[in-house]
């Protein structure tokens, strides 16, 4: 019977494709803009590493100027100073731990007639891998040693390691970076974070860096922070070396702690550090140190901010007109067939029968809308990308779960316009059609 229905539901639509076509139309608009922005939402607010989120926690500490209130009140700072960072790797209380900031070298290609390029890096420890789940193709990320002995190891992106060895095993070869030699030692895949949740306040949306170097040895060498800085007073002194004893703070801390029992102990290692800072005249604000999983610092951070919840309601309400246009579209279609309508009930069809059958050319409708919508979604999204480039690349992609969420909102829009239509046609008397025919 479905079959059935189905064919009288498509042959209907053919027979007057101008509304059909102004149907289909509508919906396609409606799930076109909708989709567009639920898109870049859904990508926006996803789990950047669902498989451990609950496990993996930012750390911050109240280290900040006492005579400072934000709009949330005395809120610890979205980073740590260098003092700090190094007591916590130090004090190494966590299963893992990781302290890194983003920075930017050049690196000079060996191959004859080629020219120096600027590369992101990521100054970080051991654990920075294994913590994140980063896969290798070649080699593996520098063990603990490495970062003690300030070795000059170096993890490249699988695009540089294209970029500057042809995507061969680079392995034990060398890259020349501000001038010095580190030895490659692992080639990570495709690493695309969306968010950059482990440095969010860099950009959440911005590439992962594309090598990797130990963080003592961006220490050593000096090397330049692209990545922000906020000091509450003024550095002791002049000098870099100043600069890392200063309340500055611009390192951003994670830790691995993989159940509650862990997490409580390092809270409470972490409160027993800020007492033990107050007492050399550090921390003058109140105890207020804080331990944020995955999806609680992009909330804390805001990576979904208020403007796209905007845009997103002013969607769903464009998506309701279209189908309130679709609704007098499909009354005029259904009330127009009211002589069919009436000689099928004259013929025995009961008004259930008649209602399934014309919910499921609303469906058809819908489906073609769907379709039709989903091209209007992805001109939308590179409308998007061509609008505000590089820095929006990673939100506009278009997933089997969004194909099938605008495909299943489509047909759920065109059954919800259906149904009063639908309800009106099936009303009609077939005694009063039947004696005008």
């Amino acid at each position: 019977m479905f079959s059935y229905y189905l064919k009288l539901g498509w042959l209907s639509i053919r027979r007057n494709p101008l509304l059909s076509t102004l149907m289909v139309a509508a919906i396609a608009v409606g799930i076109g803009s909708c989709m567009t922005i639920i898109t870049v939402n859904y990508i926006m607010s996803s789990n950047p590493i669902p498989q451990k989120s609950d496990q993996l926690f930012y750390v911050q500490l109240d280290s900040w100027d006492p005579n400072n209130e934000d709009d949330d009140g005395f809120e610890p700072p979205e980073q740590v100073t260098y003092l700090d960072a190094m007591a916590l790797m130090k004090a190494d209380k966590a299963y893992r731990q990781i302290a890194s900031n983003r920075s930017g070298l050049v690196l000079e290609p060996q191959g004859e007639g080629e020219r120096p390029f600027a590369v992101d890096t990521r100054n970080t420890w051991a654990d920075f891998f294994p913590m994140f789940d980063l896969r290798f193709i070649y080699g593996s990320g520098w063990d603990d040693s490495a970062d003690r002995n300030l070795e000059r190891v170096v993890v490249l992106s699988k695009e540089i390691n294209e970029r500057v060895f042809g995507g061969e095993d680079s392995v034990g070869r060398s890259v020349r970076l501000n001038g010095m030699d580190f030895q490659v030692v692992g080639v990570i895949d495709e690493f695309l974070p969306v968010p950059k949740f482990y440095d969010v306040t860099n950009g959440a949306f911005n590439e992962p860096e594309e090598i990797f170097i130990p963080f003592n040895i961006s220490v050593e060498y000096e090397f330049p922070r692209n990545g922000n800085t906020n000091c509450w007073k003024t550095p002791d002194g002049d000098g870099f070396e100043a600069f890392l004893n200063s309340e500055c703070a611009w390192i951003q801390f994670w830790a691995e702690l993989r159940n509650e029992t862990e997490k409580q102990d390092y809270m409470t290692f972490l409160n027993a550090y800020a007492e033990q800072q107050k007492e050399l005249g550090r921390f003058p604000r109140p105890l207020n140190n804080q331990l944020s999983n995955v999806m609680e610092w992009m909330e804390k951070q805001e990576v979904v901010d208020d403007d796209a919840q905007v845009m997103l309601g002013l969607s769903l309400l464009f998506l309701l007109v279209c189908l309130l246009n679709t609704i007098g579209l499909l009354l005029a279609k259904f009330l127009g067939k009211s002589g069919d309508i009436s000689l099928r009930r004259a013929l025995g069809a009961s008004r259930s029968s008649l209602f399934i059958q014309h919910m499921i050319e609303s469906g058809l409708i819908g489906l073609g809308g769907g379709v039709l919508g989903l091209g209007l979604t992805w001109l939308g999204l590179r409308g998007i990308e061509m609008l505000f480039g590089d820095f929006v690349k990673n939100l506009v992609g278009l997933d089997w779960v969004m194909v099938l969420t605008a495909i299943g909102l489509a047909i759920l829009s065109a059954l919800l316009a259906g149904l009063y239509p639908t309800w009106r046609a099936c009303r009609i008397a077939p005694a009063s059609q039947l004696k005008i025919q």
